[in-house]
């Protein structure tokens, strides 16, 4: 079984400052981290208005930076030993591409505070294209970053717009505002339950070991794409369906004042998933409240699989297989999780049925000759913070 190992945050940091000294001499002004993220329950519905039902991973992205006295960025990943130069006043939608855009990005969303030019090195250990928010873990952790070099003083709230606004206007995926809330608003040892409509959040303890379960967290290793048009396809979809059916939110409608007004089967399909994700989602968070987290949470993580897959049509072979063997070996529940075309899939398991779950998943997988999957560690941690 190959599990992917936490690296501590003083290992993380330490390469993202060794990375900088090699690429740029001298020392960063300072090393800021944050999270990548797994949403327990409440898929595609963080731009609808919805709840939704994340917490923070102990899997998490450093940035070394310094300040510079010119308008000049120069960017390094570890990732993919690419740089990236250029001048804050050329950012721009496309500008950069690849994952430069979401550095740059956020430099170009907070150039009305007076930010300025920047060098800045990435260290990650959130899988990139896993469906775990790698991208708005380095979003995060350089907006801290220039709150604290160019003493803006800003509200966490703002500096989550401006990553919203990097990954949705410069790198061009459209989505939600749920990766940026839990990585800036984490509690380790609690899921973040966020209303996306009103922005309001409440802590809710997540203690899976002290009700005898465990959610595994199992990266595919079949990469999604959110900016290939499908994420945005299904945004689209809503809207036509707000059009007709003459509102702004599907938030506090039931299933069938929902479907009623509207003809085509997709948008049917479509509102139909996030109505009932909705629900579970609510459910869900009532039942961690009361300390339950065993085949009812379980239930609730399939019926969320089985909608995203046949209603909002955003599963894969990869993540089917994984839920299926999951269910097969004995798991609680399972389901995708993240943005979906494949990335990662939880699931809900009787602690002493870890080792035989991961066994089925990987033999289902090899099975269908589909890549080995990778398996990640799920404590709740805590949300960016400066290091050093």
């Amino acid at each position: 079984m190959n599990w992917l190992d936490v690296i501590a945050e003083e290992d993380l940091a330490d390469g993202a400052a060794a990375l900088f000294r090699n690429a740029f001499g001298g020392d960063p002004d300072g090393v800021w981290i944050a999270p990548g993220r797994v949403n327990l329950i409440g898929e595609h519905i963080d731009y609808a208005g919805g709840l939704v039902l994340p917490f923070a991973l102990p899997y998490a992205t450093a940035v070394a930076v310094r300040r510079r006295e010119d308008t000049t960025m120069r960017t390094v990943s570890t990732h993919t030993n690419k740089t990236w130069t250029g001048e804050l006043g050329e950012i721009g939608p496309g500008n950069p591409s690849g994952w430069a855009a979401y550095v740059a990005g956020v430099s170009w969303a907070l150039q009305e505070h007076g930010v300025g030019g920047v060098d800045v090195a990435v260290h990650s250990s959130v899988p990139v294209g896993s469906g775990l928010s790698s991208s708005a873990a380095l979003e995060c952790s350089f907006a801290l970053a220039l709150d604290d070099l160019f003493d803006l003083r800003l509200d966490r709230k703002l500096l989550i717009e401006a990553s919203i606004r990097a990954e949705n206007e410069i790198a061009g995926a459209s989505t939600g505002g749920m990766d940026q809330n839990i990585a800036m608003s984490a509690e380790a040892g609690h899921a973040l339950l966020l209303d996306c409509l009103d922005g309001s959040t409440r802590q809710i303890p997540l203690d899976l070991a002290g009700s005898g379960s465990r959610l595994l967290v199992i990266d595919t290793n079949a990469p999604h794409r959110l900016v290939d048009g499908q994420y945005g396809a299904r945004r689209e979809a809503l809207d036509i369906a707000y059009a007709e059916l003459g509102v702004t939110t599907l938030r506090g409608l039931d299933l069938d004042t929902a479907v009623s007004g509207l003809v085509d089967d997709t948008l049917i399909s479509r509102v139909r998933h996030v109505v009932s994700e909705i629900g579970r989602v609510e459910q869900a968070a009532a039942l961690l409240d009361r300390g339950a987290a065993g085949a009812e949470l379980g239930a609730l993580m399939t019926a969320s699989h089985v909608s995203l897959r046949d209603d909002y049509e955003v599963s894969s072979p990869e993540l089917d297989s994984a839920v299926d063997a999951a269910r097969r070996a004995g798991a609680y529940g399972a389901r995708m999780t993240g943005g979906g075309f494949g990335g990662s899939a939880i699931a809900l398991v009787p602690s002493n049925l870890v080792q035989a779950v991961a066994d089925e998943i990987v033999s289902s997988a090899a099975r269908y000759e589909l890549p080995p999957p990778t398996f990640l560690t799920a404590e709740p941690a805590g949300s960016a913070h400066r290091f050093f």
